[in-house]
Order: C-alpha cells, then sequence, then structure tokens
C-alpha cells in the first residue's frame, strides 16, 4: 500500500470532476433514445479518455466488468499518465442506464479515487446493503435485524414512530416479502427502479430527500461505490456479499476474498480517505440532469473529499458550438 502522504486528494478531486463531467456530456446526445448500450459506451469512452489525462498510475478495481466482458474500463484496466500516485479507482461510467435510455430520473456518472489498497475489490455480484444517515450511534441497526427490526430500532434512535420513517428499496420481485414487513411497521416506502448508488446517497440527506434508510439487494461494485459517498458525507453503510452459485464464489475468490459471509461495514469498504464525483444525467433529487441550450451544455457535479468532509455542487457550461 502507498504512503497516504502520496495521495494528493486536494490537487486530484477537480480532474475526477472533469472525468464525471465528460462522461455525462457524451451520454447527453441519448437521454430519451432508448438505446442502452450506446449511452454506456458513449460514458465509457469519455470517461477513459479524461482518466488517461491525469497524472496516476491508476487500477480500476471496480469497473464495467470482467475483462473478457468488458472492452474498457475492466476490472484490472490501469489508467492515466503513469505518473502520480497510484490509487485505486471505482466507477459506474453511467448509473442508470435504463433511466438514459427512457430519461427517467436520477441518472448519473460515478467515479471515486483513493489511495492503492484501499477500496474493496468488490466481484461483480449481489450484494445485500442496508445503510442510514450520519448522527448516529455505530450500528444502531444491523444486517442481522430483520426488516421491521432495523425500522423500529432507527425509530428508537429518531426518537420517533415507525411511521415517520421512509425507506428506499430498489423495484424488484426478490424484495417483495421485504417490501410487504417494512409497510406493516407503518413506515413508508420510496421504490426506485435503478440507481442504488444514489438510493443509498439520499439517507446523506433525508432532510432534503425524505429518505432514512436503504436496504436491499444490488451489485457489490455499486456498494463500493454508495460508501465512497458516505464516507465523504456521513453515515454507516453494511453490506454482505451473495452469491448464486459456484462461478460467482469462484469470482470473490480471485478477487481474494477468503470470508464469503463477512459483514462489511463503511470503513471495511473504504479504508482511507477517498474522492468521490457524480454528475447528473437526468434530473434527480441529488443532482439536476444535463441542460441542452442552442450554445452549450451545463452540467451539475457533486464533489467530496472524505479528509476534510467538504462537498462542493459545481455547474459547468460547456460550448457547444
Amino acid at each position: 500500500m502507498v504512503d497516504a502522504v502520496e495521495f494528493h486528494d486536494r490537487m486530484l478531486s477537480l480532474g475526477l470532476a472533469r472525468v464525471s463531467e465528460a462522461a455525462a456530456m457524451a451520454s447527453a446526445k441519448l437521454v430519451g433514445r432508448g438505446d442502452e448500450k450506446a449511452a454506456d459506451q458513449a460514458a465509457v469512452n469519455a470517461m477513459r479518455e479524461q482518466l488517461n489525462m491525469l497524472d496516476i498510475q491508476g487500477v480500476v478495481v471496480i469497473g464495467e466488468g470482467e475483462r473478457d466482458e468488458a472492452p474498457m474500463l475492466y476490472i484490472g484496466e490501469e489508467v492515466g499518465s503513469g505518473d502520480g500516485p497510484a490509487v485505486d479507482i471505482a466507477l459506474d461510467p453511467l448509473e442508470g442506464t435504463t433511466l438514459t435510455a427512457k430519461d427517467m430520473p436520477n441518472a448519473l456518472t460515478v467515479i471515486a479515487m483513493a489511495p492503492r489498497g484501499t477500496l474493496l475489490h468488490a466481484p461483480d455480484v449481489y450484494m445485500d446493503k442496508l445503510a442510514i444517515g450520519p448522527g448516529f450511534a455505530k450500528d444502531v441497526v444491523s444486517l442481522d435485524m430483520s426488516p421491521a427490526e432495523r425500522i423500529k430500532a432507527l425509530a428508537k434512535a429518531r426518537k420517533c414512530h415507525p411511521n415517520d420513517i421512509t425507506v428506499c428499496i430498489l423495484e424488484r420481485p426478490r424484495h417483495e416479502a421485504m417490501i410487504e414487513e417494512v409497510r406493516a411497521t407503518g413506515a413508508a416506502i420510496r421504490l426506485i427502479t435503478d440507481g442504488d448508488v444514489a438510493g443509498v446517497i439520499h439517507c446523506a440527506e433525508a432532510e432534503q430527500t425524505g429518505i432514512d434508510m436503504y436496504m436491499g439487494s444490488g451489485g457489490a461494485p455499486e456498494g463500493v461505490l454508495a460508501a465512497a459517498a458516505l464516507k465523504c458525507m456521513g453515515g454507516q453503510i453494511w453490506g454482505r456479499l451473495m452469491f448464486r452459485n459456484d462461478d460467482e464464489r469462484g469470482r470473490a475468490k480471485k478477487a481474494g476474498i477468503t470470508d464469503l459471509n463477512r459483514i462489511y461495514a463503511l470503513d471495511d469498504l473504504v479504508t482511507q480517505d477517498v474522492i468521490f464525483a457524480a454528475t447528473g444525467v437526468t434530473d434527480g433529487s441529488i443532482l439536476a440532469g444535463i441542460r441542452r441550450e442552442p450554445t452549450y451544455l451545463e452540467t451539475e457535479t457533486i464533489l467530496m473529499r472524505s479528509k476534510t468532509g467538504s462537498v462542493r455542487r459545481m455547474q459547468y457550461r460547456n460550448p457547444t458550438s
């Protein structure tokens, strides 16, 4: 592992924002066009090009998939100029390809960077996730609790009734029993069709988003990206990898994971300081989507550093002619 002093997060943060912005602008012309693959590829190409302009020795640890499945930004791909600090890169060039293709809310481009060896090399499998915002005692809720127990525990910590709790859950058939149990407590649910990185980030700004808790299973790589955001904004997240077959267990072992039943807390998913950037592609509750004007594109980006807890919102106007 590199010495943390070599990771000059302040100097690298603006470059990371440019990477996120470029991916969003590249996918802008494909919003609402019904072509998920083309939108994703446009974002991938732009993100890769910008990453290679940064003075880093970067390795993609959370990417588009295994090398044989992803022609660009695959897990293990080296990016950057080859100079500067050795870093881990976690990215989702277009979180919400379906949202983009259908012009639905909360599509984002997302990227995080941390010193080499400090981001969990999560395999491309499902992860059972639970997240809450800042201001609570450690482990006030846990993955070992039932959904109803989590609601009651959080309500007790907030000194409110379960009716005052709102939970964000990915709308999938596998979550039907969980949804029923949560609603039986009196808590409200905001269902999302895609984009669980944004779903987790909602918890960090509960007063603005109205979301108190996120729970349910989704991609493990997205869990690491969400943890990077919470490391900067505050909050707690837990994740446990889920395996459907021996092939998926083999992926985990290949990634260096030996305890297949381990529950990862925030500081296990992201062990040192991290920088995180996300740019809105379509309008959402976290970021405004891309605005197309006759002579320019305008984006909104959130840029965060865990070292200082700083959160910047930036608008970028790029001429189109």
